[in-house]
């Protein structure tokens, strides 16, 4: 299973990473962060492959995908 975080307070919710989500498990929160943007965030981690397709799109890095180990 993966572990996506976002940098929230770094987000300005340009959509990027939801537009190429090849499973859409991504989406904008209903709440803003202090700039005002309302961030992306994970909605669906059951259905995330952990492509890192969002963190490599995210003009400003903010998106960081972990993999679990494997055994």
């Amino acid at each position: 299973m993966a572990k996506v975080s976002f940098l929230e307070e770094r987000c300005k919710g340009c959509g990027l990473c939801i537009a190429f989500c090849p499973k859409n498990c991504l989406a904008l929160a209903g709440h803003l962060n202090t700039q005002g943007y309302h961030p992306a965030t994970l909605v669906d981690e059951g259905s995330c492959i952990s492509c890192a397709i969002c963190a490599r799109m995210c003009p400003d890095v903010v998106i960081e995908v972990e993999k679990e180990a494997r055994r």
